[in-house]
C-alpha cells in the first residue's frame, strides 16, 4: 500500500497581488484562516508517506478542499475580486495542487498499488458558541467497506494507546461531503482509501501540535501500514 500525505489548509498566506482584499489580519490568523497546528503533524508524519503534498495559502484565498463547484471555493474576501484574477488563482494556486496529487495517486494505480490517502485537518474546539465534542475526527465514505474497516483499526489501534481520547467517526464534518478525497473516490473507485484526520486545536499551541499525540499518531499510521 502506497501513503499519500496532504495537507491543505498549512497556512495563512496571501500572495501580494491579493493582499488588498485581506486588511484583517485578525481573521487570517484564525481557524477561518488556517488550520492551526495540522501542518506540524503533517510534517510529522511526512517519514510515512511515499508521496506528500502541502499548501501554505489561506483557505479564504481559495478552498482547495472543495470543488470548482462549490460556493465555499471563495470566500467573502476573494469573492470580491475579478473574473480574471479569479481564474488566474485557480490556475497558479488550486488546479497546480489537486492536479500534482491526482497525477501521483494515477502513476500509483497504474502499477496497481493500493492508495492510502491521509488528509490532514484541524478544527476549531468551539464554533458558533457550541463546543466541539471529540478530540479526534475520522472522516470517511461511510458506504466504503475498505474506508470503514480502516477507520475501526484506526481507532482501536489509537486508543489502545490513550485510551481517554474521544475518538468520532464522520465528525465535526461528513466525509462524503465535498471534499478533496470525495472527488478522488470518484476518479478512482478502486484501490483508494481517501481519509480525512482531524485534530481539534486544543492540542495546539504557538501552531504546533502536542507532540505525545503526533507520536501516537505516527505510531499507529507505521503500524497500519506495515500490517497492509
Amino acid at each position: 500500500m502506497k501513503l499519500v500525505l496532504t495537507c491543505e489548509h498549512g497556512g495563512n498566506k496571501i500572495p501580494n497581488a491579493y493582499k488588498n482584499q485581506f486588511t484583517d489580519k485578525t481573521v487570517l490568523k484564525s481557524h477561518r484562516g488556517f488550520d492551526l497546528g495540522a501542518l506540524d503533524l503533517f510534517e510529522h508524519l511526512k517519514p510515512l508517506a511515499d508521496a506528500s503534498y502541502y499548501s501554505t495559502k489561506s483557505r479564504l484565498l481559495v478552498e482547495l478542499n472543495r470543488s470548482l463547484f462549490s460556493r465555499q471555493l471563495f470566500s467573502e474576501f476573494s469573492m470580491r475580486l475579478s473574473k480574471n484574477q479569479k481564474s488566474e488563482i485557480l490556475e497558479k494556486h488550486y488546479i497546480p495542487y489537486r492536479t500534482e496529487v491526482e497525477h501521483r495517486i494515477a502513476t500509483y494505480m497504474a502499477s496497481n498499488e493500493q492508495v492510502l490517502h491521509l488528509s490532514i485537518h484541524s478544527f476549531t474546539p468551539e464554533l458558533n458558541g457550541d463546543l466541539r465534542n471529540a478530540d479526534v475526527g475520522l472522516l470517511f465514505d461511510s458506504r466504503n467497506i475498505k474506508e470503514q474497516e480502516f477507520c475501526k483499526k484506526l481507532k482501536e489501534t489509537l486508543l489502545q494507546q490513550r485510551p481517554n481520547l474521544n475518538l468520532r467517526f464522520n465528525y465535526p464534518y461528513l466525509g462524503k461531503a465535498d471534499g478533496f478525497t470525495t472527488f478522488l473516490r470518484k476518479q478512482f473507485p478502486k484501490n483508494y482509501l481517501g481519509i480525512e484526520i482531524e485534530i481539534n486545536q486544543k492540542f495546539t499551541y504557538k501552531n504546533s501540535m502536542e507532540l505525545e499525540l503526533k507520536n501516537i499518531i505516527y505510531k499507529t499510521i507505521d503500524d497500519l501500514k506495515l500490517k497492509s
